[in-house]
């Protein structure tokens, strides 16, 4: 199993990767940062978002996942010290308890519904502010990464 597992997402302020569960999502302008952070590692990614990308991730191993999966599973066949889960809210929910990282890049754009960051119930996470990654000073947009504090 991966030493860091890290949740990498684009949200809006209101906390949603998505208007739909089916929406290509070209409102996001970390696309360059998302590509070297992930760049020759593993990526999990949940089969809409799968279906939702307009070419696949070069340079990166995609393990699609479906919900008949096991995320500890899954999580036991990856060799490397660091992966991605990069999508979507249930896919995000089910790896939660294995997370050690969140790099969270908030938009200015409020959805007020939509695809939320975790689509459904998960155990309260804590979490230790590492850094801030500065992106688009001028658009607002800077990367928050945290660590997840284990109990």
């Amino acid at each position: 199993m991966p030493e860091e597992i890290i949740l990498i997402a684009a949200v809006t302020v209101d906390g949603f990767i998505a208007r739909h569960n089916n929406e290509i999502t070209n409102w996001t302008k970390d696309l360059k940062l998302f590509k070297k952070q992930t760049l020759g590692h593993t990526v999990i990614v949940g089969s809409n978002t799968y279906d939702t990308l307009l070419k696949d991730l070069p340079g990166r191993k995609i393990i699609k996942y479906s919900r008949t999966k096991d995320p500890r599973q899954i999580l036991m066949s990856i060799r490397e010290k660091r992966c991605f889960v990069i999508g979507g809210g249930k896919t995000y929910s089910k790896f939660s308890s294995f997370l050690t990282h969140l790099f969270i890049t908030p938009h200015p754009y409020v959805f007020n519904k939509g695809v939320r960051l975790f689509d459904l119930r998960i155990k309260e996470l804590r979490l230790k502010f590492e850094s801030l990654n500065s992106f688009d000073k001028k658009e607002g947009i800077f990367q928050y990464q945290y660590r997840v504090i284990k109990s």
